[in-house]
């Protein structure tokens, strides 16, 4: 037997195969020097009427993407068991730890749930939550939805997002699903790093796989959190779990091709020369990096890569090497 299909050591103080609206927590072992015995306990809760689609909702995957984490709760706040068709799994607050420290990754072990699965059951607090979902969550489910944003240091235009798959009726489902959410970019994104993450681990299992990037800048707006709102109804009446027809924005499908980031080569103060959601011109002028210490010295102008829509910009007013600046879409 592979480590990994060892049983889980969290626990789950809900029955996920029973009716109704259910709220409690999973229970991961986490000893420390305040807790001897100790358990974090990460909130779940479950809406669910008989027979249908299931499908698992995750957010704060990072802790300081707060789109998704405020959409969930809300969705719970207003849905009732009664009426709904099948079930809704979800977990506002994956990375808890993360969560509370308005951070990327968790404090307690650098663990970066995103870049975790499939995870461990006897390892860190990240692996073995990530291991859980792997194991007990996902299997279950038909539809997997993680809502990502950018955090403390990236801001999108807000957007639905998925991949290219190898399964083209699963492509085309995707798609239709993504169309549904009604952001107003849906994207087929290219990741510059897909292994351990909750996406790739949904995608070889084969379910229904869709993520967002709802904003950033560790902030949240009325436009950004709308989306999430609308988004998360629109899928629910996409897959006929609620009563009505998707509402909202007719997204604009785009891509992320090769040659579409780009990467800081030199660490300084950040000017942003473009703004977010602005139709670029190859070569057009889309950044410089200034040198503080080294008065004098001329900054380093970046260019755009190619013709698009400026998607994704970095927030903070300082780089380091290899940071993204920006990345830009074309339409699909």
């Amino acid at each position: 037997m592979r480590d990994i299909d060892q049983p889980s050591q969290v626990g789950c103080s809900i029955d996920l195969s029973a009716d109704g609206k259910q709220h409690g927590h999973m229970m991961v072992p986490h000893s420390r020097n305040e807790s001897a015995w100790g358990t974090l306990m990460v909130p779940i809760a479950s809406v669910k009427n008989g027979d249908g689609p299931v499908m698992l909702v995750t957010a704060g995957n990072h802790g300081d993407e707060y789109e998704g984490q405020l959409a969930v709760l809300k969705l719970l706040n207003r849905l009732s068991a009664d009426g709904f068709k099948g079930q809704l799994i979800a977990v506002p607050a994956l990375n808890l730890l993360a969560q509370r420290a308005d951070a990327r990754v968790s404090p307690q072990d650098q663990g970066n749930m995103n870049r975790a699965f499939p995870g461990h059951p006897r390892g860190t607090v990240t692996q073995r939550v990530a291991h859980f979902v792997w194991q007990q969550l996902m299997p279950r489910s038909d539809i997997v939805v993680d809502l990502h944003s950018g955090g403390h240091s990236l801001n999108f235009v807000p957007s639905a997002v998925m991949h290219e798959l190898p399964d083209k009726d699963l492509q085309a489902k995707t798609e239709a699903a993504l169309k549904a959410f009604g952001a107003p970019i849906a994207l087929q994104l290219v990741e510059l790093d897909a292994v351990g993450m909750l996406d790739t681990a949904a995608e070889e299992m084969g379910k229904l796989f869709i993520s967002t990037e709802l904003g950033g800048a560790a902030m949240v707006t009325p436009e950004t959190v709308g989306v999430a709102d609308r988004g998360l109804d629109n899928l629910l009446k996409h897959f006929g779990m609620i009563d009505g027809k998707p509402s909202g924005h007719q997204s604009r499908m785009m891509t992320t091709p090769d040659g579409a980031y780009t990467m800081a080569k030199h660490a300084g103060l950040y000017e942003p020369l473009a703004e977010l959601g602005e139709q670029v011109e190859a070569g057009q002028e889309i950044a410089r990096v200034h040198f503080l210490e080294e008065v004098g010295r001329e900054p380093v102008t970046y260019t755009a890569p190619i013709a698009g829509v400026l998607y994704c910009r970095r927030v903070q007013g300082w780089c380091g090497r290899g940071d993204t600046l920006a990345l830009v879409a074309q339409d699909l």
